[in-house]
């Protein structure tokens, strides 16, 4: 029975929890809230995200102390905002994972430090790059609640570690793929959010369904010459980790990175969209990280640098993609 580990309370933690204990791991959910974690005891679900997922406690140990969690765990699946895991690890000594296997459920970039979740694990923890993997869809935590049919990739330098993550979470509704482009698939997941606010700007600027095709087909034009920059090893961006991925994130009802910038293009302002979504959209904060990170790279993305200008210099969405739709072709 593999004992798991699962830091985060949002709702893709929330659908990792559902999915890996009813394969009967055995799982150790970290929570911050101490009312959460005696809500779940009482009642069997989370009572913020996916609140009818009912959890087998037999199965499910929530607690608020990581340390605790993490200690017999051997896979650590991250699951919280890039912008919080400093803050939620800050409590961890730098040999907390030794000898644990990392797996990043995380959609974002590390602020300001602008360099990748597995990066920072390695920096800072002194995780391998060996030791560790990513979680990528296309995947919305809310059709895993509902069990409708979903595709994971399990992303690692090492296939037969991705193979084996991949059997923990294969069930009738979710297939799980390997691949060994680790690097390439955290970066895809993470531009993929900032094509995501970009479409939700659009659609809520009046946009259609014609110019949103154009811009996702641009979009993937974005994505493939960056992942060139930074990764330049041969990959099939047609694959559902990098497009299927993005096509999910752009057109979907549960996408949170379109809902955000869907507020943004009918004229909310970034506090307030974000105090009325009260949840994190990963794209508002990688958006900066691929904007300063691309000041040395100097790669040709339009849509990455709208969105960057609309949600930091403040430029009015209308103006910016008046502007982008005469780039696209």
């Amino acid at each position: 029975m593999e004992r798991i580990a699962v830091i985060g309370g949002g709702s893709w933690a929330t659908a990792l929890v559902k999915i890996l204990s009813e394969n009967k791991a055995q799982v150790s959910w970290w929570l911050r809230n101490q009312n959460d974690v005696e809500h779940l005891l009482r009642f069997h679900h989370n009572p913020r995200y996916l609140s009818g997922v009912n959890f087998n406690l037999a199965y499910v140990k929530p607690t608020i102390q990581l340390a605790e969690c993490i200690r017999e765990a051997k896979w650590v699946i991250l699951a919280v905002p890039a912008a919080f895991v400093k803050a939620a690890l800050s409590v961890l000594p730098p040999e907390a994972f030794t000898g644990k296997i990392l797996v990043s459920a995380v959609k974002g970039m590390i602020p300001h430090q602008n360099i990748l979740i597995t990066d920072y694990l390695q920096n800072t923890f002194g995780v391998p790059a060996s030791h560790q993997c990513i979680i990528s869809g296309p995947c919305h935590a809310e059709e895993v609640a509902l069990e409708k049919q979903s595709y994971l990739t399990i992303g690692s330098h090492d296939l037969k570690r991705a193979e084996q993550f991949c059997g923990l979470l294969r069930n009738r509704y979710v297939k799980a793929s390997p691949l060994d482009d680790l690097d390439g698939i955290e970066f895809a997941a993470v531009m993929k959010n900032i094509i995501a606010l970009a479409c939700g700007i659009a659609h809520g600027l009046g946009y259609g369904d014609n110019f949103q095709a154009v811009m996702v087909s641009n979009a993937m034009q974005e994505i493939n010459r960056f992942l060139h920059a930074v990764m330049p090893v041969p990959r099939d961006l047609n694959g559902s980790a990098y497009l299927g991925d993005l096509l999910v994130t752009a057109y979907s009802q549960f996408s949170r990175n379109r809902t955000f910038g869907n507020m943004i293009g009918r004229g909310y302002t970034v506090k307030s969209a974000q105090f009325e979504m009260n949840m994190v959209a990963e794209g508002y904060y990688a958006v900066e990280s691929i904007y300063e990170l691309n000041r040395t790279l100097k790669v040709n993305m339009p849509i990455a640098e709208a969105v960057y200008r609309i949600l930091y210099e403040k430029v009015a969405p209308g103006v910016e993609i008046e502007i982008l739709k005469e780039k696209f072709h």
